[in-house]
């Protein structure tokens, strides 16, 4: 796909809509983590320095039904007031608002004092947003004299702050979104050996990317509560363990290639009578019906960090365990430091996904990865060659 890319020439002087990815960890009213908001800062100065005013879209979870107070991007107007030392003014949410009057205020505020930068409350909170409605495309596209989407995390969803919005203004992609598609292009012909290390709970999540890329892998490392189904179709028990009903014919599908390999021993628990948690090696065979499965054991980190080491491209999506306790993140730890061992060097590496970027944060991994993805279920779609209505 050829992106229509942002430059001084096309862009100078105007009202730019900057669709961006916010979602980020709120905690006591503050950003707990900024990672995919620094990501972003490139565009927001290219912008400024060719004389543009700015209005920032994000969604922040999943409010309900309208306003919820915490969703509000409010916090995270403060936060990037902070990172570029200058005020962003917020836009608060009013049901009985109308965009002409969010228009109105913001080329009084422009006019009045030069104001350049604005973010808009949660996207999610304005009716229409999830559903791609024509009608919050347009009003939205009113705001603006371009737009430009720099959330890649999100270009997967037909949403009206994503893809509606594009069929009434001029559009472009920023500076992350063309970082985004050029690294992942990067996997989709990639140096080899090819290594796919994937994790997580659903295997539906990962079958469209192992599919189209298993005949251009080497090897395909699977890890966390997704191979549990695979378990249950060797007959193995799981114990307590989490795993995904339902996904008996992709598992079939899966079951006996060649290149998939999986976990030979594990890191399981039991409570005892006084309620504490008993830690245990197993091999998968080994699983009794009081204990689950939270972890990939030694003999598992070892023979993955053979296969990783042949690797000269490396996709990682997804964790190994239940890595946010401490008990049982030694498996997702030690993947993140051979990929990072390898990245920058030996290997091309990319990581992607919500968790998988909390554990390389964890293990102070994230800076030596070749490319951190902002998107975890936009990453795997657009691996997977599924449809991007943000880009396409």
């Amino acid at each position: 796909m050829k992106l229509n890319k942002i430059n001084k020439n096309k862009i100078t002087n105007k009202k730019v809509l900057l669709r961006v990815d916010f979602n980020v960890s709120i905690l006591n009213s503050k950003v707990k983590e900024d990672f995919k908001i620094r990501q972003v800062i490139e565009t927001i100065d290219f912008l400024l320095k060719n004389n543009c005013r700015i209005i920032l879209l994000s969604h922040l979870g999943q409010p309900k039904s309208g306003f919820e107070k915490k969703y509000s991007m409010k916090p995270v107007a403060l936060h990037l007031s902070k990172i570029l030392a200058r005020k962003v003014e917020f836009l608060p949410f009013d049901k009985y608002s109308k965009f002409q009057d969010i228009k109105k205020r913001i080329e009084a505020d422009i006019k009045k004092s030069d104001k350049k930068l604005f973010l808009l409350d949660n996207i999610r909170f304005f009716d229409g947003e999830e559903n791609d409605s024509l009608s919050l495309g347009k009003s939205l596209a009113g705001l603006a004299d371009v737009y430009i989407n720099d959330a890649f995390a999100v270009s997967h969803r037909a949403n009206s702050s994503v893809s509606a919005v594009r069929k009434y203004i001029p559009s472009y992609a920023g500076f992350l979104l063309e970082k985004e598609l050029e690294n992942l292009n990067k996997i989709l012909n990639p140096k080899k050996p090819l290594v796919l290390i994937m994790g997580g709970a659903k295997i539906a999540s990962k079958a469209p990317i192992i599919e189209r890329l298993y005949d251009k892998a080497s090897f395909v490392l699977l890890g966390g509560a997704l191979v549990n189904n695979f378990y249950l179709a060797k007959k193995y028990n799981i114990g307590k363990s989490l795993y995904d009903p339902g996904s008996e014919s992709l598992i079939k599908k899966f079951l006996n290639l060649k290149k998939i390999i999986l976990p030979v021993d594990l890191i399981v628990a039991s409570k005892n009578n006084n309620d504490k948690s008993i830690k245990k090696i197993k091999k998968v065979t080994e699983v009794c019906s009081d204990e689950s499965i939270y972890d990939i054991g030694p003999e598992t980190i070892s023979l993955f960090a053979k296969y990783i080491k042949k690797a000269k491209t490396i996709v990682w999506n997804g964790p190994m365990g239940k890595f946010e306790e401490n008990g049982f993140k030694r498996g997702t730890v030690a993947i993140a430091s051979e990929v990072a061992s390898l990245s920058k060097g030996k290997a091309f590496g990319v990581v992607g996904g919500g968790e998988t970027v909390e554990a390389l944060n964890l293990s102070g991994m994230r800076s030596y990865i070749d490319w951190v993805s902002t998107g975890g279920g936009a990453m795997l779609d657009y691996l997977s060659g599924k449809k991007m209505p943000g880009i396409d």
